[in-house]
């Protein structure tokens, strides 16, 4: 009977699998200092930026109620042409380079990119206004 409680005590000391970080959690560490906690563009940097922060949260809205999946992505990974340093804002595609995995656009094509932009750019889907 011994075997058990050794058994139990092993299996609690194992690490657990982890979960990757959620797509508000990864906006909130990456994207939240310029865009806002909740995407609406009044981060605490936003004030001294050149570029004003756009209300992520009016994507929809401003593309005749149809989310710019595709744009989004590639504005995050930085395949869209932008001007400043990359564009007025980081590349991430450098830095989140986790498992690739492919989404669908509302046009039906695909779009590739890495889980971590992917659950950025459907946690901002999700939080449109």
């Amino acid at each position: 009977m011994r075997i058990l409680p050794a058994t139990l005590a092993l299996c609690l000391a194992l690490p657990a699998a982890a979960e990757p970080p959620s797509g508000i959690a990864l906006f909130r560490q990456s994207c939240a200092t310029c865009h806002g906690l909740d995407a609406r563009g009044d981060g605490p940097m936003a004030s001294i930026l050149t570029v004003a922060m756009p209300d992520l949260t009016l994507l929809a809205a401003q593309n005749g109620n149809g989310f710019p999946l595709a744009r989004v992505v590639a504005v995050i990974d930085g395949r869209t042409e932008l001007t400043a340093h990359g564009g007025p804002m980081p590349v991430y595609g450098f830095s989140m380079r986790g498992e690739g995995v492919a989404l669908t656009a509302p046009t039906g094509d695909e779009i590739r990119t890495t889980a971590e932009i992917a659950a950025i750019a459907l946690w901002l889907e999700s939080v449109q206004r």
